[in-house]
């Protein structure tokens, strides 16, 4: 077996994205994956800004685009009519890049996977199901399953990115903490379907509905639903529950004909919080969903895992690539990383709560805080900058007493400068 400095356990985006950012470091990387090939699912469609830096440095964003990657400047809270409640517009963002990039998830992959450094391999039909270790009990490798038979491969580093259930993180004796939210998303793919050129949440009675533009004419459509609610039946009663949900959303009314024509490939989405307790172990780090998920409200699933494996491969080029360098370099990943995730994890949480919340305390605080933040432009700079991952800048107690119009802000007009006044935004063609 041809031996590699680097195994990672997944060809999701996350593992993808490790495996080009290491790759480029010149090490010797093997990506495994249990799948012939990526399959379809309703997940890691909105790009931050920040994802688009980072895509863009190793050179994968113009291919992206040329997929039919939409690019959008707004972010927007809307009531069942359409009215805005709350509007982020990304043109005000610090740095170079201001956009959000709604694409398919396998085009990521497929961007990803063609872009790789010649020292990356992809074997699919693949999967990692154990560790090995040293006699020091540090992680060396893994142990494959393939074509029925099992295999060693051992290797320097693990990178375990193999999904929300990994296999990996248990084996290395991680726990994680999981959380369910107390509903579910109905995904619809809609062809046809004409909605704003922005990523739009509306607040409704039935909690969030959340719509955007997608590549070669269709929009994704999530609706939340309870966990019982959606049950399939016969075309009739798939038909009166579009009446009913757009009855609930005027807004979207547009889009019943598309809807129903896409029932059938509809997606129901268990949603819920997931924390690693810790991201590393000697010799194996974990990236992606194996450490952590979101909310899919705040958008910050995917980028969450772009920058795992940004930091983790930095951490790693600064520390050295022997045995005792790549220890270092994942202490120095994990104290990078845990921070931001907190934070990451409040602000998706929040927001979750402010959109999703359909009665009692929790409905009225969000309305009141989104009121707030609204009429103030330095919360809706500051809460801009950390949705879309260029800043990272925590609410303080104050901002959340501002907020829920407690205490005046007298700073809420000192709006930051959106950049240092020597460059421009970085804008990405649209191929529509």
């Amino acid at each position: 077996m041809t031996a590699s400095d680097v195994v990672v356990a997944g060809a999701g985006a996350g593992g993808l994205a490790a495996a080009q950012a290491l790759g480029l470091l010149g090490l010797r990387v093997l990506v495994l994956d249990r799948q012939q090939a990526p399959s379809p699912v309703a997940k890691g469609e909105i790009l931050q800004p920040e994802s688009a830096r980072i895509l863009d440095g190793w050179g994968a964003l113009p291919a992206l685009m040329a997929t039919g990657a939409r690019a959008v400047g707004r972010l927007a809270i809307r009531d069942p009519d359409g009215q805005p409640l709350l509007t982020l517009d990304y043109d005000r963002l610090a740095g170079h890049y201001r956009q959000i990039i709604c694409a398919d998830y396998p085009s990521l992959q497929a961007v990803l996977a063609a872009a790789m450094p010649p020292g990356v391999r992809i074997e699919r039909g693949a999967r990692a199901v154990g560790l090995l270790r040293d006699d020091a009990g540090r992680v060396a490798g893994v142990e494959v399953a393939a074509d029925g038979t099992l295999r060693e491969q051992r290797a320097r580093l693990v990178v375990a990115a193999d999904g929300m259930s990994s296999q990996l993180r248990k084996a290395a004796g991680i726990t994680a903490q999981r959380t369910d939210y107390p509903h579910r998303l109905l995904a619809f793919d809609v062809a046809g379907g004409e909605v704003a050129n922005e990523v739009t949440a509306y607040r409704t009675g039935r909690g969030l509905c959340l719509s955007y533009p997608m590549p070669t004419g269709r929009c994704r459509l999530y609706a939340q639903v309870a966990p019982d609610e959606f049950r399939g039946g016969t075309a009739r009663d798939l038909a009166g529950w579009c009446d009913q949900l757009f009855a609930q959303v005027p807004a979207l009314r547009a889009l019943r004909e598309p809807v129903l024509a896409s029932m059938a490939n509809r997606q129901l989405l268990a949603v819920f919080r997931l924390r690693a307790q810790q991201l590393t172990v000697p010799g194996l780090a974990l990236v992606g969903e194996a450490a952590h998920a979101v909310h899919p409200m705040a958008a910050q699933g995917i980028n969450s895992s772009l920058g795992d494996a940004e930091v983790l491969a930095a951490a790693i080029a600064d520390a050295g690539t022997d045995t005792a360098g790549l220890d270092r370099a994942l202490g120095v990943y994990a104290a990078a990383r845990q921070p931001r995730l907190d934070h990451i994890a409040t602000v998706s949480h929040n927001a979750a709560r402010m959109i999703t919340s359909t009665s009692g305390a929790p409905k009225l605080l969000g309305g009141r805080m989104m009121r707030n933040t609204a009429a103030n432009p330095r919360l809706l700079a500051k809460t801009a900058g950390n949705l879309s991952g260029t800043s990272l800048c925590p609410l303080s107690l104050l901002d959340r007493m501002y907020q829920l119009g407690i205490l005046p802000d007298p700073r809420a007009g000192r709006l930051p400068a959106a950049d240092d006044g020597r460059t421009e935004a970085t804008t990405v063609a649209d191929p529509r």
